[in-house]
């Protein structure tokens, strides 16, 4: 099974490092961004490598668990023009970006034999509000309430929601 991550940040690089932990063993991660010191605390990067562009960091950290990983990189920014060229390859796509637009975008241009996780209202500190929604080929994992424009991001929240994704990928993907 190959899994593409759209956006490899907060929640991309966690549901990342939890799959190649869990044994999954074909990822495509696709971002444009480079990492920034603001990310340090919440995502799968390193103080050494801020400034780096993010797939790359993240596919030398992921190597570092499993040397054997495969793992295809690209630097690319996603959109309604490329997103099924760029994931066709791909079984099942977790969707990791911070704007709703870019987030619809993504399950509304996907082949719908693809199955999406996707996350929305992973802000704040509140746990006891995170579920699980199903609407067709995609599930969504969060509160659904706290926008990160509205409160600020916290790793064990984002953990968290990044958890019960991975573990939606073990049990529907595999």
């Amino acid at each position: 099974m190959k899994i593409g991550i759209a956006g490899v940040g907060g929640i991309g690089s966690n549901v990342a490092v939890n799959l190649v932990r869990s044994g999954i063993d074909g990822l495509k991660i696709i971002d444009f961004d480079r990492v920034e010191q603001s990310n340090l605390n919440r995502q799968f990067y390193f103080q050494d490598q801020v400034g780096r562009l993010k797939v790359e960091a993240l596919a030398e950290n992921l190597r570092r668990i499993r040397p054997e990983l495969q793992i295809e990189v690209v630097a690319e920014r996603i959109d309604a023009t490329n997103c099924q060229t760029l994931f066709a390859s791909c079984d099942l796509v977790v969707e990791g970006f911070d704007r709703q637009t870019d987030k619809k975008m993504l399950v509304e241009t996907l082949d719908r034999k693809q199955m999406v996780i996707s996350a929305c209202g992973i802000a704040g500190c509140e746990l006891d509000g995170i579920r699980v929604r199903r609407l067709g080929n995609c599930w969504i994992v969060g509160d659904f309430t706290t926008d990160c424009a509205d409160a600020p991001l916290f790793a064990h929240k984002v953990g968290t929601i990044a958890n019960h994704m991975t573990r939606l990928i073990l049990q529907i993907g595999t």
